[in-house]
């Protein structure tokens, strides 16, 4: 929000940030709705009750299967964008994509503890 909308010389421009998939009035709403859920997630795990922590062998399965989908979808996306703009190669364009990245692994992270908990062998993965 800040690079769209105080434009801080401190940060890449909005161009760098928004790779232009999804309008901005969608993108934004979204990306708040999915920082609340995660923040959620974590004061659930944090706090040791509440619906995130609650066993639910589906949807722990569900929710790691999904991660490791998303993550490689990113890496391929991140594959395809390299080899379609060569001259932007490493790091041109690709902080969108890192950042699902970021949430990919933090899908994983969840995911694998719901399974490490259901199984019983927690801390030892």
């Amino acid at each position: 929000m800040v690079a769209a909308f105080v434009g801080v010389s401190w940060l890449p421009p909005m161009e760098a940030w928004y790779s232009g998939l999804m309008p901005y009035p969608y993108l934004l709403p979204s990306q708040l709705l999915i920082i609340a859920l995660y923040s959620k997630v974590c004061l659930d795990l944090t706090r040791g009750k509440g619906f995130f922590m609650r066993s639910r062998p589906v949807f722990g399965r569900g929710v790691l299967v999904f991660g490791y989908i998303y993550l490689a979808a990113m890496v391929l996306r991140y594959v395809i964008r390299m080899s379609l703009h060569p001259e932007a190669r490493w790091f041109g364009g690709t902080i969108p994509i890192f950042f699902h990245w970021v949430l990919a692994t933090f899908l994983i992270a969840f995911g694998r503890y719901h399974r490490a908990r259901l199984s019983g062998t927690q801390g030892t993965s």
